[in-house]
């Protein structure tokens, strides 16, 4: 359980255009982006000034069984809007590549 309520955790289901909203996913469909990794959350939300903390060893609990990780962030808004720029900047990181 997360004890610092300063921070918000961002599993990469959140943002996961692979995943249905019953599995977890919390943007919509056009806003999402397909396979989401730890390290590419980890650098949106650097550059965000959020800073992030990167958690490898943690399973999202609606899928206990497999360990995908986890990122926190600091808390600076509604967790839907920081996840919600945290897909953008990843979305514009991938548009360069």
């Amino acid at each position: 359980m997360l004890k610092d309520k300063n921070k918000l955790i961002i599993w990469p289901v959140y943002l996961d255009a692979t995943k249905s909203r019953a599995e977890g996913r919390i943007l919509p469909m056009k806003e999402s982006i397909k396979s989401p990794t730890l390290k590419e959350i980890e650098k949106a939300a650097a550059e965000l000034n959020l800073g992030p903390v990167v958690e490898t060893d943690k399973a999202y609990p609606k899928s206990w069984w497999t360990t995908g990780g986890r990122v926190l962030v600091d808390k600076k808004g509604p967790k839907s809007i920081t996840v919600k720029q945290i897909a953008q900047r990843i979305n514009k990181t991938r548009g360069q590549k």
